[in-house]
Parts: structure tokens; sequence; C-alpha cells
């Protein structure tokens, strides 16, 4: 399946919405996003995982290097996902503990602090 990445702004923050499968043909094409969105100059950014269908470990990897990079960057870095079987990913390989993980883009963008969906 092809990955499509489409960028937008909400509330300050810069949203990419992933779809299709991040797997080791796909994730290239992620992370040399994702360093152009911060070399750019995001430093808030949302990653919207709800139309994506299947997340391998290079996908996970390059999401980790994304949050390290903005880190350094003193940004901040959210994912966006409410489907079971990808939260189950991060659940298993306890990343649920290292990404704030969001129910939806509106709340990965607010800006009162409330933290991530449970």
């Amino acid at each position: 399946m092809e990955l499509s990445l489409t960028t937008r702004t909400v509330a300050g923050h810069t949203v990419l919405e992933v779809g299709g499968e991040v797997d080791v043909y796909t994730a290239p094409r992620l992370r040399e996003r994702l360093i152009e969105l911060v070399d750019a100059g995001a430093r808030d950014v949302v990653v919207d995982l709800e139309r994506v269908d299947f997340l391998d470990s290079t996908g996970l990897g390059v999401l980790v290097g994304a949050l390290k990079r903005l880190r350094t960057a003193h940004g901040t870095f959210g994912l966006v996902c409410a489907k079971e079987p990808l939260l189950k990913i991060f659940r298993i390989t306890a990343l649920d503990q290292v990404f704030p993980i969001f129910a939806s883009v509106e709340a990965a963008t607010e800006r009162d602090g409330s933290g991530p969906a449970s």
C-alpha cells in the first residue's frame, strides 16, 4: 500500500497526517518529511496516525527519532491514534509511556496542558 503524507497547521501546531502502511519500505519517506518539517522551523509537531493501516518497528524507530529531534530543538511532539491495533503496538513496546498519545488532533493541539488521553 502507498504512503500518504499531508501537512496542515492547527492551533499553531504542524500536523502531519499519515495514511497507508508505515514499514521498512515507506518509513524513509516519513523520516525525510519529519526532518524537513523540523529543519524548516516546526517546533510543535503532531503526527496523525488515524489513516495508518500498518506500523512496523521501522516506523516506530522513525517516530522515536522525530521525538528526539524535536526535544533537542526544544519542541513538542505528539501522536494522534485511537485505533486499537496501533495502540496495542505502543503498549507492548512501552512506547505509550514515551509518546504523548491523543485521541484526536483537537486534543493534541489544545494549549491548556491537559495532557494525553488514556
